[in-house]
C-alpha cells in the first residue's frame, strides 16, 4: 500500500509540473535527465549534456565521471520509485530495459520518455546516436558525432576487406557456469562485432546468447575465444581452456584469448569501431595488405 500511494503522488506532482509530450518528442530543454544504458550515458556525455544528466542505471560505466551520478539500478530490473524520486524532466532508455510494469508506471506518470532502439548492427549506430540527440535538443552535436562515428566504421570496413589471411572463427563466450560455455549465436552483438572485425562467428547455428553442449563446443573449433570483462572480472586463459570442451581447440593450443571491456565491447555507441579493430588486430596481428 506504501508503495502505491508513494508512486501516486510522485506520479501526480510530476504530471503537474512538467509538459506533456509524446514519448517520441523526448524533452529539448531538460534538464534533468535519467538515462538508462550504458551506450545512452555515453553519447550524452560526448554531446556535452553531462551536466544535465541526474541519474544512470549501473550499465553506465564510461566514462568514469558518470559513475559518479545517483545509480537508479540494473536497466532490467529498474524500480519505478528509485527513477521517479529524481524527480527528472525526461528519461531516456535503451530499448530492452524494464521490467514492462515499471515502464507502464513511467508512462502513466507523463514523464516526457525516449525508448532508442539497439538492434546489433553497426549501421544503426548512427541513427541511434542522432535519436538521442533530438531527444535533448542536440542535433547538430549529435549529427557531427554521427557522421563521425560512422565515418570510422567505415574505414574499418575498408580495413578488414583488405586482410589477405585466412578468416578465424570465433567464439564469445558470455559466461562459464558448472563449466557449460554460454555463447554469443546469431543476432547478437557479439556476432555483429565477430563480423565487423573480420572474424567468422563460430557459433552461428544458434540465435541469441545460448549455453552449448560439449558436443557444439568442440564442433565450433574456436581459433580465438573472445570474452568482456564486467568491472574488475576477467576471465583467464587457464579458467577458459582447462575446459575439457575447450582443450584441443585451436584456441587452446594457442592460448587465443581476447578479453575487452563490456560496455565497448556490445554497447554498440561511438566507440565500436575501436572495438572491432582491437579484436581485428587481436585476429589478424600481420595486418593487412
Amino acid at each position: 500500500m506504501l508503495r502505491t500511494n508513494f508512486l501516486a503522488a510522485a506520479a501526480t506532482v510530476l504530471m503537474s509540473a512538467l509538459p506533456v509530450l509524446a514519448a517520441s518528442e523526448g524533452n529539448p530543454s531538460a534538464q534533468r535527465i535519467v538515462s538508462i544504458g550504458g551506450t545512452i550515458t555515453e553519447v550524452l556525455y560526448a554531446l556535452g549534456a553531462q551536466d544535465r544528466v541526474i541519474a544512470v542505471d549501473s550499465t553506465s560505466t564510461y566514462p568514469s565521471e558518470a559513475m559518479s551520478k545517483p545509480d537508479i539500478g540494473y536497466m532490467r530490473a529498474l524500480s519505478a520509485e528509485g527513477i521517479l524520486a529524481q524527480q527528472p524532466d525526461l528519461v531516456l532508455a535503451e530499448e530492452g530495459s524494464g521490467p514492462p510494469p515499471v515502464i507502464e508506471i513511467l508512462n502513466a506518470s507523463k514523464i516526457p520518455m525516449v525508448t532508442v532502439p539497439t538492434p546489433p548492427e553497426g549501421i544503426a549506430i548512427g541513427q541511434k546516436i542522432r535519436d538521442i540527440g533530438k531527444a535533448v535538443g542536440l542535433d547538430s552535436e549529435a549529427e557531427a558525432l554521427a557522421a563521425k562515428t560512422e565515418s570510422q566504421l567505415a574505414a574499418l570496413a575498408e580495413d578488414v576487406a583488405k586482410i589477405a589471411e585466412p578468416r578465424k572463427r570465433v567464439l564469445f563466450v558470455l559466461s562459464l557456469a558448472n563449466g557449460r560455455v554460454m555463447a554469443g549465436g546469431a543476432g547478437t552483438e557479439a556476432a555483429a562485432i565477430i563480423e565487423m572485425a573480420g572474424g567468422i562467428n563460430a557459433a552461428s547455428g544458434i540465435s541469441g546468447y545460448k549455453p552449448l553442449s560439449d558436443e557444439a563446443v568442440i564442433a565450433a573449433k574456436p581459433d580465438v575465444v573472445l570474452t568482456m570483462i564486467r568491472g574488475n572480472h576477467e576471465l583467464k586463459p587457464e579458467d577458459v581452456f582447462t575446459l575439457p570442451a575447450l582443450q584441443t581447440s585451436p584456441a587452446a593450443q594457442a592460448k587465443a584469448l581476447v578479453s575487452l571491456d563490456g560496455l565497448l565491447l556490445l554497447g554498440f555507441g561511438p566507440r565500436t569501431s575501436e572495438a572491432a579493430r582491437t579484436v581485428m588486430k587481436e585476429l589478424y596481428p600481420a595486418g593487412t595488405n
